[in-house]
């Protein structure tokens, strides 16, 4: 046994042990710091004194405790029917021969990664006021549409554009059943929705209820969407936005307090859905998938319409972008004719947000595969009390909606010693906090399928431990960490909520100039071609991923 004389340095002092210390550290500082102030602020009047007035006037008003319904409602909503489509959609494309079942995958994913203010405004050019089909119905048929704004344009945004996490994870649960748990069902006389009430979904309840909080999270914390289209539908992150804008450069204890209220509120339905969760994780060996079957001709072309019909409804967003982005327009009218205007009047005004939007996000997911990929390693092999906190701690920004994220490093980091605000780096640290749980869950599952005797092999031959995770495990990690980071530049491409509460002229991204080009300026056709640069870049985004994930992309 070494003793300390002939201990290398690394043996001394363990790498590991230091990289958990300082990861340890920055949590504190960029997440814990920037919460703690939030509270603190909610709570503090400007003259130092403790008061609970502004949490006071929340539980005693109406405005805001309807709000709160509000936000509730539609979120609860937009997981019933999310559920209601995604779940019998995946049930028949993993059970039955459906033709094209990947450009069906491949369609849904799209819908899934666009962000809901883009399908905001599609569905406003489409079924607003001046709409597309509104204005054909009205002078063909003399019908006047259902209106768009408020609570039913909200959820049918929402339901479009999150169906598929819904779809996506039910489809993988289903396709790794092993079949023989269903065969001995049918063996004892069971069979039909009998078999699927009492043997299939309770199997894949764990994986139902983690799309449903997945569907719920996301849309309460969706700013975008109620801003565009919501009109007298007040939710909670539309409201904080408001109150923080309206009091910025003054106090916004108030805003603080409906960010605590959110924030509260997000983790009690997490608790719940863990609650539910517990006890119902079952290991399936999956050496026996189920059989895909046929269906008769004419249920097989009825389910077949269906699936398509859904999938199409999901994409339409982004087609009917792409179309009016050709379109002549003056402010928010389409003129007869087609031409790049749009596209010369976005490059030319807005290619320092294009550049941002591209710059940010490349820096945000290259910090993200870094740490991640590190804080997996801590997780999967130095596990320990601390490295468990620093996992939790990690997670904690999943149920922080994105403008109260902003509020939060606006309010920590607003003053020296580290000022930040006004930054490219307060935005870019925006996007690492929120999106770094995706990367680093990716990087866990990643690192789960690679055998510690490998490491242990080359650490047998000499080669220090820290030595061997760089020249050893992430090489053999990137590949499938790199697919799954992409998922998550992504969603920072889309980011728009912490955006709209960070951003300066000089730091504008994409998503903000969509957003303002629409509601403040109604310059569809501009708003349309920004739209379509994200939705190119989706897609380039989506096959490289594909490609390097050899055709299976890890949610």
């Amino acid at each position: 046994m070494k003793n300390w004389h002939t201990m290398s340095l690394y043996d001394r002092f363990n790498c590991w042990t230091i990289i958990t210390v300082a990861s340890l550290c920055l949590i504190l500082l960029f997440i814990i710091y920037p919460f703690s102030v939030l509270v603190i602020h909610s709570v503090v009047t400007e003259t130092g004194e403790i008061s609970f007035a502004n949490y006071v006037t929340f539980f005693h008003s109406d405005y805001y405790l309807q709000t709160l319904f509000n936000s509730f409602i539609v979120s609860l909503s937009a997981t019933v029917l999310a559920c209601i489509i995604g779940i019998p959609m995946a049930y028949f494309t993993s059970r039955y021969h459906i033709t094209g079942k990947p450009l069906i995958d491949n369609l849904c994913i799209l819908a899934m990664m666009s962000p809901p203010f883009i399908g905001a405004y599609s569905w406003v050019v489409l079924l607003g006021r001046a709409g597309f089909i509104t204005k054909f119905m009205q002078s063909h048929f003399g019908f006047s549409m259902p209106s768009i704004y408020g609570f039913v344009g909200i959820l049918l945004v929402f339901t479009l554009k999150l169906f598929p996490y819904v779809y996506l994870y039910v489809s993988g649960a289903l396709r790794s059943m092993d079949a023989s748990l269903e065969e001995a069902a049918e063996s004892l006389g069971v069979g039909g929705w009998k078999k699927l009430r009492t043997i299939t979904f309770p199997l894949i309840m764990p994986t139902i209820l983690s799309a449903a909080l997945m569907v719920f999270m996301t849309s309460l914390a969706d700013f975008g969407t109620p801003a565009l289209i919501g009109e007298g539908f007040r939710v909670l992150p539309v409201c904080i936005y408001d109150e923080y804008m309206s009091e910025l450069g003054g106090n916004t204890a108030f805003a603080n307090v409906l960010s605590v209220v959110v924030i509260a509120f997000a983790m009690l339905v997490l608790l719940l859905q863990k609650k539910a969760i517990a006890g119902r994780n079952y290991t399936m060996s999956n050496l026996r998938p189920p059989k895909v079957k046929s269906l008769p001709p004419i249920s097989r072309m009825v389910v077949t319409a269906g699936v398509y019909l859904v999938a199409f409804l999901g994409v339409l967003p982004q087609i009917t972008v792409v179309a009016t982005s050709f379109v002549k327009t003056s402010g928010p009218v389409f003129l007869p004719g087609f031409g790049l205007d749009s596209y010369r009047e976005a490059f030319s005004k807005m290619s320092l947000a294009i550049s941002n939007s591209f710059m940010f996000s490349i820096i945000a997911i290259s910090i993200m595969i870094f740490c991640a990929m590190l804080l997996a390693y801590l997780i999967v092999r130095k596990s320990s009390r601390v490295v468990n906190l620093i996992d939790m701690l990690v997670m904690f920004p999943y149920v922080v909606p994105g403008a109260v994220l902003g509020i939060m490093l606006v309010s920590a980091f607003n003053s020296k010693p580290l000022l930040l605000t006004g930054t490219a780096g307060i935005m870019i640290l925006s996007y690492v906090i929120r999106k770094m749980p995706f990367t680093l869950r990716s990087s866990i599952g990643i690192l789960y399928q690679i055998e510690s005797s490998v490491e242990e092999a080359s650490i047998s031959l000499g080669v220090p431990p820290f030595k061997t995770f760089f020249k050893i495990t992430a090489r053999l990690m990137l590949p499938g960490v790199i697919s799954g980071a992409i998922l998550s530049w992504i969603a920072t491409m889309n980011e728009l909520s912490s955006s709209m509460i960070l951003y300066t002229g000089a730091t504008q991204t994409i998503s903000v100039a969509i957003f303002n080009e629409v509601t403040s300026k109604a310059h569809f056709g501009t708003a349309a071609a920004l739209a379509t640069v994200l939705t190119v870049a989706t897609i380039c985004s989506l096959w490289l991923c594909k490609r390097l994930s050899g055709g299976k992309i890890s949610l």
